[in-house]
C-alpha cells in the first residue's frame, strides 16, 4: 500500500513539476492569436529568453499588442544556412513548376549560385547553343528567385536570421536568402544621429559591421579562456596572452578546440591566427601600415591596375605578395600545432569555455562572449574566479554578429520592428546590463558587447553622457581599452585579400589537417617532443608542417580556388591520406 502510494506521489511530482517551473504570471501575456515571429539562430538559450521576453514587451508597449518569439535553434551558423538552402530550394521549386515552368537539373544550386547572375552566358559557353540553353534557363532561376519576396509564393516560414558571423550573412545576401529590410535606408535614429553622426559603423578595423542587407546587433573578438588551478597544475607560471602560447608543448592533451566546419564562429577565430601571422610577416618585410592600405588598395580593386612600370616598384610588391603568402603559411603551421596540443574538437562553440571552467581543459579558443559569460557563471561560492578570458592584444579583429531579414518572410512588418528594437537603445541594454537593472536582462547577464557607439566612451559629449549613464548598469567596463570593442578594433586591421578569400578553405583544412588525420597529428607531436622537440627534430618538423601536393601544391595563392577547380570531396579525401602520411613519416622520423 505505501509503495503504491509512493509511486502515485511520483507520478503527481512529475505532472506537477512544469507547472511549478513554468514563468512567474504575468511575465508574458500572449495568448493564442497574437503575432508570432519566427527566428533562425544560433544564440544560446540564455540569449533568446531576454530577447524574446523584452520584445514580447517592447512590442506591447508601441504596437498594443504582445509577440511570441519562436525560435529556431538547430546548431551553428553552417548547420543554418544548410538549412535555409534546403528549405527555399523546397519551397522554391514548386512555386516555379506551379507556372508551367520545367525545373532543369541542379535547379536547386542554380538558384543560389552567382555564376549565373550575369545577363549574358560565358564566351566558353556561348558557342555551344545547347550549352547556353542550360545556362539560360539556371539564368532564369536565380533571377526570378531573387526577383520574389512574397510568403504567398514562396517562403521558408521563417521571418529572421539572428546572430553568426558576417561571413555567413553575407553568404545568405549573396545566395538570395535574405532581402534589404529597408530599402529606402533604416529609421531615423536607428544607425546614426539626425545630424549624421554614426551609432552604428558601417566598418571597423577593417570588419563590415553593417551593410543594405545585414546590421549588426553585437560585437565579438576571439581569444583564450584559462583555468587558474590547471594552469599551476602543470607548472605553467604565466597564462596565455597569444595565439602562439597554445602551440607550447606545455599544453599537449590540455586544449579544447572546436570545429570550424560545423561553426562560422569558431572558424573565423582560426582565420584570425592565420591573419595575425600574416601581419607580423609583413611587419618584419619591413612595411608600414600606410604601404600595406596601398598595396591592398591596389591589388584588391575589382580591376587591378597593370604591374607597377618601375622595377624597384615591382620588386617591392613581389616582396610584399610573398610576405604575405610567407605569413599565411606560418598561421596554418600554428593552427596546426595546436590542433597537435588539443584535447578534442567539439562541435559546438560553447562547450569550450564550460571544460575550462571545470578543469576539464587547461585552456582553449574562445569567443569573448562565451568565455566572459563562463568566467562569470562559474565563480567559487567566495567569489573568486576558476577561469580567465583574454583577447590576444592585436591578435584579433572585432566582428559583427548580424541580423538579417529573410526573404519571403510571413510576418515582415514584426521582423522589422525586431531588427529595430535589437538595435536600439532598449535592446542593445539587453547585451551588457546586470540582470535586474532598469531597461537589463531578467534572469541572464549575457555580457555580450554591445554596437552602438553611444555605450563606449567618446569624444562626442553626447555619445559620452550616453556612456556614462549606461556605465552604472553594466557588467563589464566597457571603458576598459582591453574590453572596448572600438579601442580593440585600432589595434587590428582586417585585410580580407590576406584571409577573406581562404575563409571556407582554411575551415576545411583545420578538418582535414587536425581532425580527420588527428589521431596521427598527435601521435606525431608528442614522438617529437618527447625526443628533445621541434629544435633537436628538423626532419620530423619538415614533414609534420608539408602541405598537400594533391590535387595541387597547396599554398596562399593557390588555396582560394581549389575548390573551384576541384571536387571538394575528393580533395578533402587527398589532403586528408597526404597529412596522415606526413604525420607518421614525421613520427618514424623523431623516433
Amino acid at each position: 500500500m505505501i509503495r503504491n502510494l509512493l509511486v502515485l506521489a511520483a507520478c503527481l511530482l512529475v505532472v506537477a513539476l512544469p507547472f511549478a517551473l513554468r514563468p512567474p504570471a504575468g511575465e508574458t501575456d500572449w495568448r493564442p492569436g497574437d503575432p508570432v515571429l519566427t527566428i533562425v539562430t544560433p544564440h544560446n538559450e540564455a540569449i533568446r529568453y531576454e530577447f524574446g521576453r523584452a520584445f514580447s514587451a517592447w512590442h506591447r508597449e508601441r504596437y498594443g499588442v504582445p509577440v511570441k518569439v519562436d525560435w529556431r535553434s538547430i546548431g551553428g551558423t553552417t548547420e543554418i544556412m544548410r538549412f535555409l538552402a534546403g528549405e527555399y530550394a523546397a519551397a522554391f521549386k514548386p512555386w516555379w513548376r506551379a507556372g508551367g515552368r520545367v525545373w532543369v537539373e541542379g535547379g536547386a544550386s542554380a538558384m543560389l549560385d552567382g555564376a549565373y547572375a550575369a545577363e549574358e552566358p560565358p564566351a566558353d559557353i556561348a558557342a555551344d547553343p545547347a550549352a547556353t540553353a542550360a545556362w539560360e534557363a539556371r539564368h532564369a532561376l536565380w533571377t526570378a528567385f531573387r526577383s520574389t519576396d512574397d510568403p504567398q509564393a514562396f517562403t521558408c516560414r521563417i521571418d529572421l536570421f539572428f546572430g553568426g558571423g558576417a561571413y555567413d550573412h553575407s553568404r545568405a545576401a549573396r545566395q538570395g536568402l535574405t532581402v534589404t529590410p529597408w530599402p529606402d535606408g533604416p529609421p531615423p535614429g536607428l544607425v546614426a544621429t539626425a545630424d549624421g553622426r554614426e551609432l552604428i559603423p558601417a566598418e571597423a578595423g577593417g570588419e563590415v559591421w553593417r551593410t543594405e542587407s545585414f546590421y549588426g546587433a553585437a560585437l565579438s573578438t576571439f581569444g583564450i579562456c584559462y583555468n587558474f588551478d590547471r594552469l599551476r597544475d602543470l607548472g605553467i607560471a604565466l597564462p596565455p596572452a597569444t595565439w602562439a602560447d597554445l602551440a607550447d608543448p606545455a599544453y599537449i592533451g590540455q586544449i579544447g578546440v572546436g570545429d570550424p566546419t560545423k561553426s562560422g564562429s569558431l572558424a573565423k577565430a582560426f582565420e584570425m591566427i592565420i591573419h595575425e601571422q600574416c601581419a607580423h610577416a609583413v611587419r618584419e618585410a619591413g612595411f608600414t601600415q600606410a604601404e600595406i592600405a596601398a598595396f591592398e588598395r591596389r591589388l584588391g580593386a575589382r580591376n587591378p591596375p597593370p604591374p607597377p612600370a618601375d622595377p624597384a616598384e615591382a620588386q617591392r610588391l613581389a616582396t610584399y605578395e610573398k610576405a604575405v603568402a610567407e605569413g599565411w603559411l606560418r598561421g596554418v603551421r600554428l593552427v596546426r600545432l595546436i590542433g597537435a596540443n588539443a584535447r578534442y574538437f567539439t562541435d559546438a562553440a560553447g562547450k569550450v569555455p564550460i571544460d575550462v571552467s571545470m578543469g576539464d581543459a587547461a585552456a582553449g579558443l574562445a569567443i569573448d562572449f562565451y568565455g566572459r559569460y563562463q568566467a562569470e557563471t562559474s565563480r567559487a561560492p567566495d567569489g573568486s574566479p576558476r577561469m580567465a578570458y583574454v583577447t590576444p592584444v592585436g591578435g584579433s579583429s572585432v566582428s559583427a554578429d548580424p541580423i538579417s531579414l529573410l526573404r519571403g518572410a510571413v510576418q515582415r512588418e514584426i521582423a522589422l520592428r525586431f531588427i529595430e528594437f535589437v538595435l536600439c537603445e532598449d535592446g542593445q541594454k539587453l547585451w551588457t546590463y546586470a540582470p535586474g537593472a532598469p531597461g537589463g536582462p531578467h534572469k541572464f547577464a549575457l555580457r555580450r558587447l554591445p554596437v552602438r557607439r553611444d555605450f563606449y566612451p567618446s569624444d562626442d559629449p553626447e555619445f559620452q553622457a550616453a556612456f556614462e549613464r549606461h556605465r552604472a548598469h553594466t557588467t563589464d567596463d566597457l571603458g576598459d581599452d582591453a574590453v572596448n570593442p572600438y579601442k580593440l578594433a585600432e589595434s587590428f586591421t582586417y585585410w580580407p585579400r590576406w584571409t577573406g578569400r581562404h575563409f571556407n578553405v582554411q575551415r576545411q583544412l583545420v578538418r582535414a589537417m587536425c581532425l580527420d588525420a588527428g589521431e596521427e597529428l598527435r601521435s606525431a607531436w608528442r614522438a617529437i617532443v618527447s625526443h628533445g622537440g621541434p629544435g633537436a627534430n628538423p626532419a620530423a618538423m619538415e614533414a609534420l608542417e608539408r602541405l598537400p601536393e594533391k590535387p595541387r601544391p597547396l599554398d596562399w595563392r593557390s588555396a582560394p580556388g581549389i575548390f573551384a577547380e576541384h571536387d571538394a570531396f575528393d580533395t578533402m579525401r587527398e589532403w586528408t591520406i597526404a597529412f596522415r602520411a606526413h604525420y607518421r613519416e614525421a613520427r618514424e622520423a623523431a623516433r
